[in-house]
């Protein structure tokens, strides 16, 4: 018989409110914070990089930026590497072991970037999420994105590939949907323009913003989202319906809810699965606060 569960773990760090958290693909005890003062509206940000340590969460070390930051990733072939998205538009590349200054910066993004994220399969790839609609690809040695995915009419929060399906991606939006692309299908525009792609599943999760996605590393057909009601969901993405357009299969709507966490005071501005185990999951609010 299970005895009852386990406090979570709980990092404050006033007046640096935390939009978005990484686990270390290398260290199973440590994680990445983006943070932003006056909770991103105004003012600078801060990188935190914080471990587990005798039971509690503490900070390591820290790096402030002039505009705030929303999103994190550790690179998957460098184990001191991390990419943050920033509110002035731009992706910056840091070393931990160099202080202060990013090692490279990108700046294509018309808007706030809201989110960043390295494939663990194709790990030469990362994908951001933007206020301009956009979601594009990026490889660390070419200054100009290699892909950009019309994901939705609204602001994207966040674009994710799947860690089992490297040509699969996932967003979630101010439109309250999850959706899904496909990669391997892009459509051509006219003019010469970068590829689009039609998404391949779309899930109504929520009537308010969906402000985080992520897929769980070891179910493929499990995502889990949250946002703007304080709550994360658990999603089956198996229960799909096709949906037809002029003759044609264009996309499909489905997902089943499985399961709904609440707990936060404030809108959950990340939600992410531990990469060690299947039954973990971290979030970070605007409560201030970090749960797992």
């Amino acid at each position: 018989m299970q005895g009852p569960p386990l406090p979570p773990l709980i990092l404050k760090t006033p007046p640096f409110a935390h939009y978005g958290l990484a686990w270390s693909p290398f260290h199973t005890n440590r994680i990445a914070l983006a943070s932003a003062a006056n909770y991103g509206l105004v003012g600078n940000g801060r990188l935190h990089l914080a471990s587990v340590a005798g039971g509690q969460m503490v900070v390591d070390k820290q790096y402030d930026t002039q505009d705030a930051l929303y999103d994190v990733a550790w690179s998957e072939v460098n184990e001191n590497q991390i990419a943050t998205a920033s509110g002035d538009g731009s992706i910056k590349l840091w070393d931990i072991h160099i202080n202060e200054l990013p090692i490279r910066a990108w700046h294509e993004h018309t808007r706030e970037v809201f989110s960043v994220d390295w494939s663990n399969i194709e790990k030469s790839t990362f994908v951001s999420a933007s206020w301009d609609g956009s979601a594009k690809l990026w490889t660390p040695d070419r200054p100009h994105s290699v892909l950009t995915l019309a994901a939705h009419q609204a602001c994207v929060y966040q674009a994710l590939f799947s860690p089992h399906t490297p040509s699969v991606i996932g967003t979630c939006s101010l439109d309250g949907t999850v959706k899904i692309f496909d990669l391997r299908r892009p459509q051509q525009l006219s003019g010469g323009q970068p590829p689009l792609a039609t998404p391949a599943l779309t899930t109504p999760s929520s009537g308010a913003e969906v402000l985080s996605i992520d897929w769980n590393k070891y179910r493929p057909w499990l995502l889990a989202s949250a946002g703007v009601d304080r709550s994360i969901r658990i999603w089956d993405l198996r229960m799909v319906k096709p949906v037809e357009g002029e003759g044609l299969t264009v996309g499909a709507v489905g997902g089943v809810c499985e399961n709904e966490l609440r707990g936060h005071e404030y809108a959950v501005r990340k939600v992410q699965w531990s990469p060690h185990r299947a039954d973990l999951i971290a979030s970070a609010s605007y409560d201030m606060s970090c749960r797992m």
